[in-house]
C-alpha cells in the first residue's frame, strides 16, 4: 500500500486527483491540505510511523508553494518522497524542484494511469519526469542567484526595499544589489518586469 498526502489549493481538482487515486487498490490517501504551510504542519504533528510514502503537490499555491514545501520536507522528513504535479510545463520550475530532491514531475493533463504508475515508480525508487517537461528542462538555464530570487521575490509581494532587506538580514544596499542584478540578467525594466519574466519562465 502507497500512502500519500496530496497537497493542492484547488478544492474540485484535489478531490477529482484524490476519487483517481482512490480506484487503485494499492494507493492510500491519508490526508489533504491547500497550500504547503498546513501539509508540512499535518506532518510534523504525525508520528513517524504515520508519515506518507509519497507526497504529491501542485506547484503555485498560496503561502508555501509545492518547492518549497519539497525543500522543507528533504530538510526534516528525508525518507519521504515528493512529486510535483503541475499544468506550468515550465523548464525552471524542474531544474529547481530536481534540486531538491523531488522524485516525480508530471502534468496535471496527464491520464489518470500515468500519475498512479508515476507514483508506483517512485515508491520502487526510480524517478519520473514528464517527457515534455524533461525536454523543455535541457533549453533553459536559470540565471538568477538563490538571493537574487529571494529579493525579487519579496519585491514581487509589494514589499519596500527596506522591507526586503530586513526579511534578508541584509542592507539595503545589498538589497539594491541584488535586485539591479536580477534586474540586468533578465533584460527588465525594472523589478515588476524581472519578477514577470521569472515567473513566466518558472524561475520564481
Amino acid at each position: 500500500m502507497i500512502r500519500v498526502y496530496l497537497v493542492e489549493d484547488q478544492a474540485l481538482v484535489r478531490d477529482a486527483v484524490a476519487a483517481l487515486l482512490g480506484l487503485d487498490f494499492n494507493i492510500e490517501i491519508i490526508g489533504q491540505a491547500s497550500n504547503g504551510q498546513d501539509a508540512l504542519n499535518a506532518i510534523e504533528a504525525l508520528d513517524s510511523d504515520l508519515h506518507p510514502d509519497i507526497i504529491l503537490t501542485d506547484i503555485e499555491m498560496p503561502t508555501m508553494n509545492g518547492i518549497e514545501l519539497s525543500e522543507k520536507i528533504a530538510a526534516k522528513f528525508p525518507t519521504i518522497k515528493m512529486v510535483i504535479m503541475t499544468t506550468f510545463s515550465r523548464a525552471g520550475y524542474i531544474r529547481r524542484a530536481l534540486t531538491t530532491g523531488v522524485k516525480g514531475f508530471i502534468l496535471k493533463e496527464a491520464p489518470s494511469e500515468e500519475l498512479i504508475n508515476a507514483l508506483k515508480k517512485v515508491m520502487q525508487g526510480q524517478k519520473v519526469i514528464d517527457p515534455e517537461l524533461a525536454i523543455n528542462a535541457l533549453d533553459y538555464a536559470d540565471p538568477l542567484t538563490d538571493k537574487e530570487r529571494k529579493a525579487l521575490k519579496l519585491a514581487s509581494d509589494g514589499l519596500k526595499t527596506s522591507d526586503i532587506a530586513k526579511q534578508l538580514f541584509i542592507s539595503e544596499g545589498t538589497t539594491r544589489n541584488y535586485l539591479s542584478d536580477a534586474i540586468a540578467k533578465l533584460n527588465a525594466t525594472n523589478r515588476i518586469d524581472a519578477a514577470r519574466i521569472a515567473k513566466q519562465k518558472g524561475w520564481l
